[in-house]
Parts: structure tokens; C-alpha cells; sequence
């Protein structure tokens, strides 16, 4: 017989089946997901004539649908409705009496594993196709002719069909009966139980069975014994099909009884019950505390845990690690148990730092976590640095020659790269990672003896008067400034941060200064000069003298400069030293004294008498308001900057005091006498003498934790808190010229075999990536040239973060500390970002305001006001000089020992 094929389209599902010749197809809609039962298929083997295997597959039973809660008015009283059951309690195999098998699968499964389980029902005479799937090259037919034309086939069969889809084999050498049989009329059909194997149950509800659509069997000449029923309905099959009902007298029981009945349940379930009771229990009844308590609450509760438990808690769930990492209260008050909260200054700008990078770096760059407060990244930096620094015994580390065989005048690490200076004209840039020389910056003529970068900006002073910016990312001399006749020795940026200024009727202010960056340099020629620092896309700037050999730098006209802006005259000598932070200015000269300038008007505020050899090094402490400055007499002197007068002098050197660093927490001082001491700057006390080296101090760096100094071909590492050395990082090599580091890394400039080579340690592990490290001193350059000339939106934040961590002022406390005072702090005062910082007009409300007089001068490009207070009571020698006592101007004098010979310039020998 030639084999055909019957494809029938009902609803949205297919059921293919299979005769012996011939193939049908049927596509039911998919029921709602509902419990059901999958009947293991059943073979039954009768032989009459002939052997006949008759497999059966059944379509799943559907289960009726548990009713949910009535009308639940808070979902929360009911948290396991929609909990998640274990695969357990999902599907689960029964056993019937008779050894018949099934499968309980709940209703809830997902929709992809019910697809890759519909290919699993089907059998040797019919399978279910699954949804994605289409029959091709079918003849679509109604369903009616499917099962006329079934019927004709099961004549010719003479097989007796139990109700359901069955596959039968027959043997090849049965011949077909005798007579052909008329294949019953077709009945009515019944489109719920047509489109798949009927179920062996009745309906759960009890209604009459559907009338069945096979044809019944044609006569034959010998009975064949009636099929078994796949399974014998028990005590499991009941209670499934009666739960709905039961659930609803449940619902329908006090609380107090429905406590009763489940706690009687679970009195008589067996040990691996109540464990899968109890795990799935446990999760769902488990409540966050930390998202439901207030944040008040919560912060107290976290500052009970130590920090490695903090960092343990944050990997729990996202949003226990938003509530951690942003917890500014926290995470402040664990910088200072563990005493590595240095004041708050120090804290804050390290704040600002961070959120000027992530406006610059992260503004377009979604995020499903918020970004932890600069506290918590302060934090696990600091911890580094304490940690790493000392643990870290075998850090990574190379070395690389540099510069020949010349000394090393410069060094420093700023934004990832390693920049240095030599007496040999030129400046080179390293890579911290593999030591390769990114760039050679050449152009100037003599020795370069003074450094400062800000971002990719980089400007450099030299023997040969000039003072050059250069791009770091092109490495392109951008600017060239004239005007020194003689060395330019120091050098500083001074970027604009906010200050408390104090008005004349008492109120304090939140004012920022400078207003947009600026240069200082202080030269053997003994004056110092105010520059506005070019910004990236400034017009190029090139002094007389610049690209021509005979001409010199010295004759350059500065009024023909637009970045020249202040000429401080002053000093009688050469100026060795100056720092600068705000609109204050300190300069220590070989004339033995210090000064402190404004330098918005270019005022010298004091002269500071005390020293009676070279001053050579100063440092600036606006925190505390005061200076402090070293002496070839082998002292350290400490200035309070309001009165001008000296307020500690720190005794103990025996030698030159050349170099000072100053932290928070500490005043660090190098001597020629091969010591180094650390003092209190607060009190003036000697805390601790490091003496380890047998020769003079040429270079040190120190933090809150840690020093670092060089001499006499050692470079050693100090505990800053004890006194004690915790490692020689460098032994065996002729000197150390400079040595600085920053956060994971360590540089150090040393003359080994008569050539420079530079080395380079890395304290940071694989995992240490962001670990952010503190500048010295504190200046950070992050600061985007939007924020240079718009108001910090920053210290909204951190104003107000600090109203919270900070005590509320007194009510006699007049402190205005609003964070919205950036441009209306120029309207009120009339000085705008945008006016001449040359204006003297707005300056009268500050503590820097000059005093009032009918002969006020006015500040000017050669301003060379000398003014010191009047009215101060002053001691020579031991502080402050009034205007009246100041010497009057005279000749430079010779300086043999400057590599130039300071020049005076007159108006017959300046070149344009």
C-alpha cells in the first residue's frame, strides 16, 4: 500500500501520529500551565492469531489549578505565594498500585524547559511536535476527514484500538482480512479532548467522559482480551485532585486553626521533610535589615564591624554594597580608629580630587552600582600605603639608565609618568612600567633646576633665565618666558582651591584663589615673578631671545607678555626656596630672611627676621596659618603667619638645615649633619631623630606613615611614627640624587659606577589597580578647565557632607559656609573670574586686603611694594620688620656663587 500522509491544523500545537503507512498530525493549543501528571507509556503484548505490541504514550493529565489567596490586600502576609520551589518540589516521580509509573510536574516551570520537554512525550505512533516546529510539505486537512481516514486505516489493520493514540507493529506476514470492514460513521467531534491522546482519568470534576472520536474496532474472527487501564487511582492521585478543595477550606479556617493544622503536619513529617520545608523557608522569610532600617541606623550598626568584615559585607548583595561604599560617616569614622584621619583638610581634598576625576573620566559611562564616597577609596589607599609599603617584602622592581653620567637636578611623578631634570639642558619622561623613555623635552640652554606639572602641563626653570611650558601629550615647548637676569632656582603651581577668608566686620567666607592658575618663580636675581599658567589652546608665547643663540632672555620687555603679571622686588639676595598655596606666598633668600607675599596685589605682607645665615628651604601650613623655614644656622624656624612672629625655633641640627617636608601630622627636617628629625608642628617638639646615614641628607620624601631619604650611597625607609627603619631600599652605590614616590610607586634618581640610573619599585599587587596615591603636600591637579572658570559644584557636596559629619557652629559662631558662593562672592565684591587679577578692587573684605590710606598705590605689573602691616609689634631678629625699618633698594651685588652672574637690566640694552 503507497504510504500517505494527513496533516491536521487545530489550534497552535502539533500531534503527530503514526500508522503503518500512514502519518497524522495534530496541533493542539498549549494548556494554561497547570499541575499535571506524565504517564510512564504502557506496552501491552496479546497474541491471537498473530503477536501484537501495543505501545501507548498519554498526553499529560492536567491537574486542577490551586485557587490563590482571597483577595490579598498586602502581598507581604502572603511571601511565599511566589516564592520559587526547589526542583524537588517541583517534579517528582509516583508510583500507582498495579507498578504503574508517573511524573508530577508543577505548573510553574519555565517556558524554555517545558519546550525541551515536549519532544520527551510522544511514542511509537504519535509525537508531539513542540511549538517552534512545523511539519513541511504538509497537506493541511480538517479533522474530521483525519479521523475517517484513521478509521478506514484501523479496518484494514483488524487491530482493536484502546481509547488514545497507539502505535502498532505488525507482523509482515500477516495477510489482511478477508474481508474489508466498513469503517464506522464519524462522531461528533470534541474539541477539547480531539487535539491530544486522551487522558486514561476521568474529569476531575466529575463530569461525564467526553464521548470518545475513534471509530470502535471491526468485528474479527477471535476476541482479543481487553487492554489493562494504564493505572489505579490511589490515595496520592486523590489527594491531588482534590487539593484545590482542600486549599480552600484551608483558606477559609481562623489563623489560629490554620497555625493548629500546619504545626499537626509538620509535628508528623519526617526528618527530609521538614529540611525541604526549611530551605525554602529560610530564604524567603529572611528580611534585608540593612535596606529596611533607616540609614541613620544602618551607619551605626556598620561602624560596629571591622573593616575586613565591611569588605566581606559589600560582596553580599548590591545593595548592601551601595549602602557600604557610600556611607561617608562610616567610612570617616574608620579612618579615624584606625588613626589615619589627618584632620579633614587632607580628607577633603582628596574628595574633591576624586569627584573632579570622575566628572572628567566618568561622565558618560553608565553604571548599575553608584560609585563608593572618596572616603571609602581614602580609606583602602591609606590602608595600602600602611600596609603594602612594610608587607610588600619583595615589591617589583627595575632599573634604568638615564642621562648619562649627569646629576639628576629634578624628579617627579605626576599622572603615571616619571619626570626628570638634569644639569645636562635636558627633560626626560619615563614610563613607571617598563622604564622606556616616552619623550625628550630640549630647548633649554643651561642646567634645569626647577619642576612643576599640572596635568599634561609641565614648566621648567633653568641656568639660562627662561622659564618654558611644555605639552606632556606632544611634548612641544608651547611658551617661553623672559625676564629673569640670572637663574631661575624654584618654581610652583598655584592652582585656585577655596579659602576662609575673614571680612573686616567678622564674617567668614568661602572665596576661591587665585582664580585661574598661576606660576611663581623665585631667581638668583633675587626677585620672583607672578605668571597666569597657559591653558591647553592659549596663543604660543615665545620670549626675546628664545630661538635666537645672541639674544638674551634678560632684555626681554615683560609688559609685552600677557601672562606676565606680578614682579616681586624685595630680597637682597638670591631667592633659594618659596611655596605657595592660595593667594599666600612665602620666599626664603640667602639675605637670611623669609617674606610672605600676596600675590593678587603683590604685596609683602611680612619680612621674617630671625635666621642669621641663608635661608634654603620654607614650607607653607595654611591649615595652622603659619611657615616654616630652614637655615644654614641649623635651625628650623616655625612662623605665625596673622602676627609675623616666630613661634617655635627648633633646635637640634648641627649643621645646614637644606631640605623640609611638612604632612598633617608631621614637620620633617634634613641637615647636612647626616640626621633627620621629625617634630610636632603644632607644639615645636621633637618627636623622633633619624640617624642612620654617615653623610649628608641630599634628598627625602615623607607621608603620615613613612619617610624616605637618601645620602652617602643608601636609600633608606623609615617608620615616620617610631623613628625605626623598616628596609634599605638602595645600598652600595656612589649617591642618591632625588628619590619621590606617590601611592604604589617609588622612584629614585642615584649615581651608581659614575652613570645616572634611575630605579623603580612597584609595593602594589594584581589586585591593587585602584589604589589611588596622595600627592606630597597635598595639591591635587585633577581640577578640569571648566571647573577653572565655573564655581566648584563640589563643594555643594562636600559642605553639606560635612554639616553632617561635622558639629553644628554655636549660634555665636558667624561662619558663613554656603556652598553657593563662588560667582556671589564676584558680584558682591566686584571682582569676576573673567576682570585682571591685577585689581585691587573686591580684595578689601580678605585678611590680604592692604591697609587703607588716602596714598594707596595701585598693584601693577612692576608693583614693588615692600608694605608690612604698621602698627604690629615687631622685634628685629625675631620676627616681623615694619615698612618704616626696611632698608631701601641698592644695587644687585656680585654672586659668585651663582652659575650666572646676576645682570642689571637697563633700558638701553632691552631688545623687542
Amino acid at each position: 500500500m503507497a504510504c500517505s500522509e494527513f496533516t491536521t491544523r487545530f489550534g497552535h500545537q502539533w500531534l503527530a501520529t503514526r500508522f503503518p503507512d500512514s502519518t497524522t498530525t495534530f496541533k493542539v493549543m498549549a494548556p494554561t500551565q497547570r499541575p499535571s501528571l506524565v504517564l510512564q507509556p504502557s506496552v501491552n503484548t496479546t497474541t491471537v492469531v498473530t503477536t501484537t505490541t501495543t505501545t501507548t504514550t498519554y498526553a499529560p493529565i492536567q491537574l486542577p489549578t490551586l485557587p490563590t489567596p482571597s483577595s490579598p490586600k498586602d502581598p507581604k502576609n502572603y511571601p511565599l505565594l511566589h516564592a520559587n520551589l526547589p526542583q524537588s518540589l517541583r517534579r517528582f516521580p509516583l508510583v500507582f498500585p498495579g507498578g504503574a509509573r508517573a511524573t508530577f510536574r508543577d505548573g510553574g516551570e519555565g517556558e524554555e524547559q517545558m519546550q525541551e520537554e515536549e519532544e520527551a512525550v510522544g511514542g511509537d505512533g504519535w509525537r508531539m511536535l513542540r511549538r517552534d516546529e512545523e511539519p513541511e510539505d504538509a497537506k493541511v486537512i480538517g479533522l474530521a476527514e483525519a479521523v475517517e481516514r484513521y478509521g478506514r486505516k484501523r479496518s484494514h489493520a483488524g487491530e482493536n484500538m484502546m481509547e488514545g493514540v497507539e502505535s502498532t507493529e505488525f507482523d509482515a506476514n500477516t495477510p489482511p482480512p478477508r474481508k474489508k470492514a466498513r469503517a464506522a460513521p464519524v462522531p461528533p467531534i470534541n474539541t477539547v479532548n480531539a487535539a491530544a491522546p486522551p487522558s486514561p482519568l476521568p474529569s476531575p470534576h466529575g463530569s461525564p467522559p467526553p464521548e470518545t472520536i475513534w471509530p470502535s474496532a471491526p468485528p474479527s474472527g477471535a476476541s482479543s482480551p481487553q487492554p489493562q487501564p494504564p493505572l489505579q487511582p490511589d490515595l496520592a492521585l486523590t489527594t491531588l485532585l482534590t487539593l484545590p478543595s482542600l486549599l480552600s477550606h484551608f483558606n477559609s479556617l481562623p489563623p489560629p486553626l490554620q497555625s493548629h493544622f500546619l504545626l499537626t503536619l509538620l509535628r508528623h513529617s519526617p526528618l527530609p521533610v521538614l529540611r525541604t520545608l526549611h530551605s525554602v523557608l529560610t530564604p524567603t522569610l529572611a528580611r534585608d535589615f540593612l535596606t529596611l532600617l533607616p540609614p541613620e541606623l544602618v551607619s551605626h550598626v556598620l561602624s560596629f564591624l571591622p573593616y575586613s568584615t565591611l569588605a566581606r559585607a559589600s560582596r553580599v548583595s548590591k545593595s548592601w554594597r551601595a549602602i557600604i561604599d557610600s556611607d561617608p560617616v562610616l567610612w570617616r569614622d574608620l579612618l579615624k580608629n584606625t588613626k589615619i584621619w589627618f584632620g579633614g583638610d587632607s580628607e577633603r581634598a582628596f574628595a574633591h580630587s576624586i569627584y573632579a576625576r570622575r566628572r572628567r573620566e566618568y561622565l558618560d559611562i553608565p553604571n548599575s552600582l553608584p560609585l563608593p564616597h572618596p572616603y571609602k577609596i581614602l580609606f583602602k589607599s591609606r590602608h595600602l600605603t600602611r600596609t603594602r609599603w612594610v608587607d610588600n617584602e619583595e615589591p617589583k622592581h627595575f632599573s634604568f639608565a638615564a642621562h648619562g653620567h649627569s646629576v639628576v637636578t629634578c624628579l617627579i611623578f605626576s599622572h603615571g609618568r616619571i619626570i626628570s631634570a638634569s644639569d645636562d639642558h635636558s627633560i626626560h619622561v619615563y614610563s613607571p612600567i617598563t622604564g622606556e623613555q616616552l619623550m625628550s623635552l630640549d630647548g633649554h640652554e643651561g642646567g634645569v633646576w626647577a619642576l612643576a606639572a599640572s596635568n599634561d602641563i609641565l614648566v621648567s626653570g633653568s641656568t639660562d633665565r627662561t622659564v618654558r611650558i611644555w605639552d606632556l601629550s606632544t611634548g612641544r615647548c608651547t611658551h617661553v618666558f623672559g625676564g629673569h637676569t640670572s637663574t631661575v632656582r624654584c618654581l610652583a603651581i598655584v592652582k585656585p582651591e577655596w579659602l576662609d577668608i575673614k571680612g573686616e566686620s567678622g564674617v567668614i567666607s568661602r572665596e576661591k584663589w587665585p582664580k585661574k592658575p598661576l606660576i611663581v618663580t623665585g631667581s638668583r636675581d633675587h626677585s620672583l615673578r607672578v605668571w597666569a599658567l597657559p591653558r591647553p589652546g592659549d596663543a604660543e608665547y615665545r620670549c626675546c631671545g628664545a630661538d635666537d643663540a645672541d639674544a638674551d632672555p634678560a632684555d626681554e620687555d615683560v609688559e609685552e607678555n600677557p601672562y606676565h603679571k606680578l614682579h616681586l622686588e624685595g630680597h637682597d639676595h638670591a631667592v633659594r626656596a618659596l611655596a605657595a598655596r592660595g593667594r599666600m606666598l612665602v620666599s626664603g633668600s640667602y639675605d637670611c630672611t623669609v617674606r610672605i607675599w600676596d600675590i593678587i596685589t603683590g604685596d609683602c605682607k611680612w619680612v621674617l627676621v630671625g635666621h642669621t645665615q641663608k635661608v634654603y628651604s620654607v614650607v607653607l601650613d595654611p591649615t595652622r596659618n603659619q611657615a616654616c623655614s630652614g637655615s644654614m644656622d641649623s635651625t628650623v624656624r616655625v612662623w605665625n603667619l596673622q602676627t609675623g612672629q616666630c613661634q617655635h625655633t627648633l633646635t637640634g641640627h648641627s649643621s645646614l638645615v637644606g631640605l623640609l617636608g611638612l604632612s598633617p601630622s608631621y614637620l620633617v627636617s634634613a641637615a647636612a649633619d647626616s640626621t633627620l628629625r621629625i617634630w610636632d608642628p603644632d607644639t615645636g617638639e621633637l618627636r623622633n631623630t633619624l640617624a642612620a646615614h654617615t653623610g649628608a641628607i641630599t634628598c627625602f620624601q615623607h607621608d603620615e606613615f613613612k619617610v624616605l631619604s637618601g645620602s652617602d650611597g643608601t636609600l633608606k625607609m623609615w617608620n615616620v611614627r617610631d623613628g625605626t627603619v623598616v628596609r634599605d631600599l638602595l645600598t652600595g652605590i656612589t649617591g642618591v640624587w632625588q628619590v619621590v614616590f606617590e601611592g604604589r610607586w617609588c622612584v629614585a634618581a642615584s649615581n651608581r659606577n659614575d652613570s645616572t640610573v634611575l630605579d623603580v619599585w612597584d609595593f602594589g599587587n594584581d589586585e591593587d589597580e585602584d589604589w589611588v596615591g596622595e600627592p606630597p603636600g597635598g595639591m591635587y591637579d585633577d581640577d578640569t578647565e571648566e571647573e577653572e572658570e565655573e564655581v566648584d559644584v563640589d563643594q555643594a557636596d562636600v559642605d553639606a557632607m560635612d554639616q553632617d559629619l561635622e558639629a553644628i557652629p554655636s549660634e555665636s559662631e558667624t561662619v558663613d559656609d554656603s556652598p553657593d558662593r563662588g560667582d556671589g562672592n564676584s558680584e558682591r565684591t566686584g571682582f569676576s573670574d573673567n576682570e585682571s587679577m591685577d585689581r585691587d578692587e573686591g580684595v578689601e573684605a580678605s585678611i590680604w586686603a592692604p591697609s587703607t590710606s588716602t596714598s594707596r598705590p595701585t598693584a601693577s605689573h612692576h608693583n614693588r611694594h615692600r608694605v608690612v602691616l604698621a602698627g604690629e609689634p615687631t622685634k628685629r631678629g625675631s620676627g616681623a620688620i615694619p615698612s618704616s625699618d626696611l632698608p631701601r633698594a641698592r644695587p644687585l651685588p656680585l654672586n659668585d656663587e651663582t652659575p650666572t652672574r646676576p645682570r642689571v637690566r637697563t633700558a638701553g640694552n632691552r631688545r623687542r
